[in-house]
Order: structure tokens, then C-alpha cells, then sequence
């Protein structure tokens, strides 16, 4: 239990109204993030009114699935970095949905220290012998440029096969899957505007 002192405290950063803020962004129910974060929609939308404080991992897995890091919900946004490093070995390896045996590939976020990022940049490892993943559209743009092995996008009804060192440009409001073709696992690093 929080003392006052440290509610108020913490009251100033208004960390429920900042998440709310991003999942309207992503255009997020409370269910679909409670499904990214592994919370229930009721805490969720308990810490976005203010009535609960996150604790720290908390909060790092909700600012893992936007894309941002612990210090967004700190600072002021006029005091986003210009530049930040991220070193291989901080980064996590999340699953491409959370809770399954068998995930179609994992992700690592190449940039989650930035805020109010223009553009999002992962590291994907693509499983050989899975299924596709399931199919997903989002707004913006999306490039997706091969280091190892062979992958293929189904863009609609449509499936791209791309090698080592090929890259893809397309329009991702379109549903798509990735899915590796080959007896290796494929990786990729994946760009999308925020």
C-alpha cells in the first residue's frame, strides 16, 4: 500500500492517463492490450484512471508493446532523447503472441528507449517448421529486409518469397503473415511507421 506522500508523488507523472494515450493511439482495447501485457483488462483500466500504480515490471511490459521506454511515463517529452543505444543484450525476446506453445517467431524491439518514435525497427527470428503467423494490418508503412535464410509474406492472397538480403516495401493496412520456407530458421529485421 502507497502512502500519500508517495501517491501524490506519483500522481504528478500520471502514468494511467499516458498509457491511455498510447493504447488509443495503437487503437488498443483494454482487452486486446490485456492480451499483449498478460493483465486483465480491470487492472488495466484500474492503473489508466489512476486508481492503481504499476509496479516497475508492470510498466516495462506495457511500454514494451508500444514501443517506448520506462522513461516516457517520467519526463516530459520535450526531454526525449536525440539518439539512444540499444546493446544486444538488453534487449527481450517476446513471443509473436503471448501465451502460445509454439509461436510462428519472436521479436526483439531495436529502438523501445526512444519516445515518440517516428518509426519502429525490430529484430525478428522466424521459426522453420511453424506455421504462418496470424494474419495482422496496421496503418502506416512497413519494410522488411531478410538477413538469413527465407521467408515468405502473404500480402492478402498474395505470398512474397524473399532470401537472404531481399527486402519488401509494402503497405501493411493489407493483412499479412510471415512464415519461414526452408529447414533453418529465417531473421529479419522489420521497420514500421509509428
Amino acid at each position: 500500500m502507497l502512502t500519500d506522500t508517495l501517491a501524490e508523488g506519483l500522481e504528478q507523472y500520471a502514468i494511467g492517463p499516458k498509457i491511455r494515450t498510447l493504447r488509443h493511439k495503437k487503437k488498443l482495447g483494454l482487452v486486446q492490450l490485456g492480451e499483449h501485457t498478460g493483465l486483465s483488462p480491470a487492472m488495466l483500466s484500474k492503473i489508466e484512471r489512476g486508481q492503481v500504480f504499476p509496479t516497475l515490471p508492470t510498466l516495462l511490459r506495457i511500454s514494451l508493446v508500444f514501443g517506448v521506454g520506462l522513461e516516457h511515463f517520467f519526463i516530459d517529452g520535450a526531454h526525449s532523447p536525440v539518439a539512444a543505444i540499444v546493446r544486444a543484450k538488453d534487449r527481450l525476446r517476446l513471443p509473436d503472441r503471448p501465451g502460445v506453445k509454439e509461436p510462428a517467431y519472436f521479436f526483439e524491439s531495436l529502438d523501445f528507449p526512444v519516445n515518440d518514435r517516428k518509426l519502429e525497427g525490430y529484430y525478428a527470428e522466424f521459426l522453420a517448421g511453424g506455421g504462418p503467423s496470424e494474419p495482422h494490418a496496421h496503418d502506416g508503412a512497413e519494410l522488411v529486409h531478410v538477413l538469413k535464410g527465407k521467408l515468405v509474406i502473404s500480402i492478402y492472397d498474395e505470398d512474397y518469397t524473399l532470401k537472404t538480403s531481399d527486402s519488401i516495401y509494402f503497405d501493411p493496412s493489407a493483412p499479412h503473415s510471415y512464415r519461414c520456407d526452408g529447414r533453418t530458421n529465417a531473421a529479419a529485421i522489420v521497420v514500421v511507421t509509428a
